[in-house]
């Protein structure tokens, strides 16, 4: 039983829609991973081996699958971590034991989960979407950015290059500009005399 205080400070960090992985279930957790000052989401998908610690601030599931080449990853996650964005259950199977363990020394084509009914739920915090907006935007900002510097890079080689050549550069105009002398050139002209 923890002091009245200390659980008064954990509610502050419980997260409110608590995910419900149990022992069997194949979840898929979506996951912020920042990389210096870049953040970005990551799947991972696998079966729940283990469950500990309930539904208090430390409790943690435990997600194992077999990776390209046959190597087992597991990974484990915190329930109430801010990082874990979203947790769906893509399939669910009954297993008639808290820890699947064993799955640790089966080959991937051995093991078989008895009873498996597609069960899909998804557990989602309502400030984790306009997180993931948040980042798609930063991603989107990012990549103009790259682009309009590519495009510049582009122009400087272009004016290097008809230097070096001893031509003279000549500015291109701007897309109204040669819009509006197509539309000049389109015009058609009334002095033929017909």
């Amino acid at each position: 039983m923890n002091h009245p205080l200390i659980s008064a400070i954990e509610e502050n960090y419980k997260k409110k829609n608590i995910p419900d992985p149990k022992p069997g279930d194949v979840v898929r957790v979506h996951q912020i991973i920042k990389e210096g000052d870049k953040e970005r989401v990551q799947v991972f998908e696998g079966v729940v081996i283990k469950r500990q610690h309930g539904t208090e601030l430390g409790a943690t599931f435990t997600v194992r699958k077999i990776a390209v080449g046959g190597i087992g990853v597991e990974r484990t996650y915190q329930l109430h971590s801010p990082t874990v964005v979203k947790v769906e259950r893509v399939k669910s199977s009954h297993v008639r034991r808290a820890k699947l363990l064993y799955l640790r020394n089966t080959k991937s084509s051995r093991i078989r989960l008895h009873g498996e009914k597609a069960d899909a739920v998804v557990w989602e915090e309502p400030e984790a979407e306009k997180e993931l907006e948040k980042i798609k935007e930063e991603q989107e900002k990012e990549a103009d950015i790259k682009a309009q510097e590519k495009a510049h890079e582009e122009e400087e080689l272009e004016k290097k290059f008809h230097e070096a050549r001893g031509e003279a550069v000549v500015d291109k105009p701007s897309e109204k500009e040669s819009d509006d002398t197509i539309k000049s050139d389109e015009t058609p002209d009334k002095t033929d005399g017909k």
